[in-house]
């Protein structure tokens, strides 16, 4: 089965760019719960264990490795509605996928423990498969707004700004989501939790519908016909492409330090800094380089190529984190002007990363004749979701490794060595996750910048005798 081209148009405007951004601002406030909130609200409100935890989120994914693929290969398939061939989808599932995230969040009074993580399982897994029904469309969307890299490039970078914009909420209700107890402890509140994902919740149903409403499928698709053995094929195909295996691995990489980040500094600014409400201020200090940078990023990628600045920016993060470690420092605000450092590294790939996918996704185009986005973008997705668990795994590791056991940090166990080990996995983890980023872009995926207008120029190319053959 493949889909053939048979037009070309480019010259998005400010309204392609805003509605295609608010679609990653409709994702990320929703899969932002997930990163922020999640593994905390399981551990302290729920009190599933972190073994548990770990060995969830490792069969999610197995489930998730057939259903990605298989969400993408039914868009794939799919016949072109008169609302688009992707946009339709979100129109569909905005509403169910905010309901899911809400559910993963309820707590149903008088469960035990089993009960409870049979509740996570149901409700997480649900919410997984309906985010994967709604962010692969998404995702393909972007191959048809343009085919020109450079407004592809502009693309990923307002996704990016989407994004950014769409984490914020989650960040700031795991901050300040805590009731202080009679004995001066701080605990998460349920109700504070719940209607914070409620209104969150919300928010992402109206992000995607405006993603709807203003967005437009220029290139247009047909599909063909299903043919035998043509799954098989397409998978076969990406798993040898060097340039869609490096960034695929590269994305899980770097979506694992940032979410081993955003979930461990709950822990660590409530035990090694003391300071709960701070616990946002990392993730904050990542992003606000992004503020600045998504003004020329576009501009310095298509100057030096997307490849090369993604992977000296990952360079330079790997190196700040590795200063923090050699620190030790006890100042939290010491922490976090040099976490402030490490995101200015970190912010060429946060806004490059989706033009990275698309450009292989573009080579597999020109060199297998590979036209199947939708299956594509569900490879690239299912890695960037075990991402998710590689980070999962080493947060629960990290503190079973500090004796977080009974979902608290007994103050016996609280020594100066326990709160050492708590800061350099803080630290050491995402340090050695960037630097691995930054050899697998510059020295394995390919596509520097003469790579990538060789590719335009076979690409319009192919286009052109399309729209030919069809005229």
């Amino acid at each position: 089965m493949e889909t053939s081209y048979i037009s070309r148009t480019s010259g998005i405007g400010a309204k392609d760019k805003i509605g295609y951004a608010m679609g990653d601002f409709a994702s990320v406030l929703v899969f932002g719960l997930v990163q922020s909130v999640l593994q905390k609200y399981y551990t302290d409100v729920l009190g599933i264990s972190v073994v548990s935890i770990m060995v969830m989120f490792i069969v999610a994914r197995i489930w998730d490795a057939i259903n990605d693929p298989l969400w993408g290969r039914i868009i794939d398939g799919a016949r072109v509605w008169p609302d688009g061939r992707y946009r339709h989808w979100l129109k569909v599932f905005a509403v169910p996928v905010a309901l899911s995230a809400i559910l993963m969040f309820v707590k149903i009074p008088g469960l035990s423990e089993k009960g409870y993580l049979t509740y996570a399982y149901v409700t997480y897994i649900l919410f997984g498969m309906l985010y994967t029904c709604i962010n692969i469309p998404y995702g393909s969307l972007a191959q048809v707004i343009t085919s020109d890299e450079k407004e592809r490039t502009s693309l990923s970078v307002f996704r990016s700004i989407g994004s950014t914009f769409g984490a914020m909420p989650a960040m700031l209700l795991i901050s300040l989501c805590y009731i202080k107890l009679a004995d001066g402890r701080s605990v998460m509140s349920y109700q504070k939790i719940l209607t914070g994902v409620i209104i969150i919740s919300a928010l992402s149903v109206l992000g995607f519908l405006l993603t709807y409403s203003w967005s437009r499928e220029r290139v247009e698709t047909r599909p063909s016909p299903k043919a035998k053995g043509e799954t098989a094929r397409v998978v076969k195909i990406l798993l040898r492409s060097r340039p869609f295996m490096a960034v695929c691995v590269a994305s899980m990489l770097f979506l694992a330090a940032q979410m081993f980040g955003q979930s461990y500094y709950t822990y660590l600014f409530n035990y090694y800094f003391n300071a709960p409400g701070l616990s946002m201020m990392p993730t904050v200090c990542q992003y606000l380089p992004v503020a600045v940078i998504m003004f020329f990023a576009a501009r310095m990628g298509n100057r030096f190529g997307r490849r090369d600045v993604c992977a000296y920016g990952m360079l330079l993060a790997g190196a700040f984190n590795l200063i923090l470690f050699v620190m030790g420092t006890k100042n939290v605000w010491l922490y976090l002007l040099v976490c402030l450092m490490s995101g200015i590294g970190g912010a060429f790939m946060f806004l490059l990363v989706w033009a990275l996918a698309n450009d292989a996704i573009d080579y597999n185009e020109v060199t297998y004749g590979i036209h199947d986005e939708a299956t594509s973008y569900s490879a690239y997705s299912f890695m960037r979701k075990l991402g998710q668990t590689v980070a999962a795994v080493l947060v629960n590791m990290a503190l079973l490794r500090i004796g977080y056991t009974d979902n608290v940090l007994n103050a016996d166990n609280i020594t100066d060595a326990t709160l050492s080990r708590m800061y350099a996995d803080s630290v050491l983890i995402p340090a050695v996750l960037y630097l691995l980023v930054f050899v697998l872009l510059r020295f394995v995926y390919p596509l520097s910048k003469q790579r990538i207008a060789e590719l335009q120029i076979k690409k319009e190319e192919t286009l052109r005798k399309l729209h030919e053959q069809r005229s």
